[in-house]
């Protein structure tokens, strides 16, 4: 069934943008794919879930599917000739494709190979996309680029050593872009937030909605759903924060002041992508 968009054409915020969202087949990725193209962007849906990739792009009126394996830089560097080629530019880019694969939480018990595969997928995946958008970005003198962080870049957490380590690892990697690129009229933020239901966080966790529900134990009667990070993400690529950059949105509802630690048997992974 086609997506109808309920944005007026009065209040369409990204009207005429281009964005990449890597990752955007599901989750995080499919909300705010659905958010860009209601506020009038273009939208080109790089994954590797080509079935459910295709099947958010028949929803929307303006977005195309590309698969993408943001580990590999031939394929990251095709998505954004591809999005130029059709589009002429390239104003957006959401590295939002993440992993965190079936980690051990004791990092005696850590596969180096799990380990690496984590890394390349959350630290190397935003590393290709923003070297590639800035390529393209740099002589246009402008553009946004987002990563989907989480509040466990920002501290230790009970979470696997992996998706910590690459979540810092994107934290800092934003924040050095931001520097360099800021001279050119490029913007680079991350939003991270804490425990969403993706298909990502259900699957690794055996939690249904309600099982995510009960996580969170400082905000009642509100909890963290996809959409809510996309319109994070519609913030950080719009005209709103034009003076925003090297900045981490955190979207926590107040956890991470109300808990000076997270318990390593707490049984939950504080954020995730996609």
């Amino acid at each position: 069934m086609a997506h109808v968009s309920v944005v007026s054409a009065a209040v369409k915020r990204l009207e005429g943008k281009v964005a990449i969202i890597t990752g955007g087949a599901s989750g995080i990725g499919a909300a705010t794919a659905r958010l860009f193209s209601e506020h009038g962007a273009h939208v080109v849906i790089a994954d590797i879930q080509d079935d459910l990739g295709l099947s958010v792009c028949n929803e929307l009126k303006s977005a195309v599917y590309v698969h993408c394996d943001v580990t590999k830089e031939e394929d990251v560097e095709k998505c954004v000739n591809v999005t130029v080629s059709k589009y002429g530019k390239l104003d957006i880019m959401l590295n939002n494709a993440g992993t965190c694969h079936e980690l051990k939480d004791s990092i005696v018990d850590n596969i180096t190979s799990e380990f690496e595969r984590v890394i390349s997928v959350n630290v190397v995946g935003p590393f290709l996309g923003t070297k590639h958008a800035a390529r393209v970005m740099i002589p246009a003198k402008r553009g946004c680029i987002i990563n989907t962080s989480s509040i466990a870049g920002c501290r230790g957490t009970g979470s696997p050593h992996a998706y910590v380590v690459s979540k810092h690892g994107l934290e800092g990697l934003t924040k050095n872009t931001a520097v360099e690129l800021g001279q050119f009229g490029i913007r680079v933020n991350c939003v991270s937030p804490y425990l969403v239901a993706t298909p990502m966080l259900k699957k690794y966790f055996n939690l249904d909605e309600e099982g995510v529900r009960k996580a969170y134990s400082n905000l009642k009667g509100s909890y963290l759903v996809p959409n809510d990070v996309a319109e994070a993400a519609l913030f950080l690529a719009g005209d709103e924060s034009n003076y925003v950059s090297g900045h981490s949105l955190l979207l926590d509802g107040g956890y991470t002041i109300t808990n000076a630690g997270f318990s390593p048997n707490a049984g939950f992974s504080p954020g995730q992508s996609e």
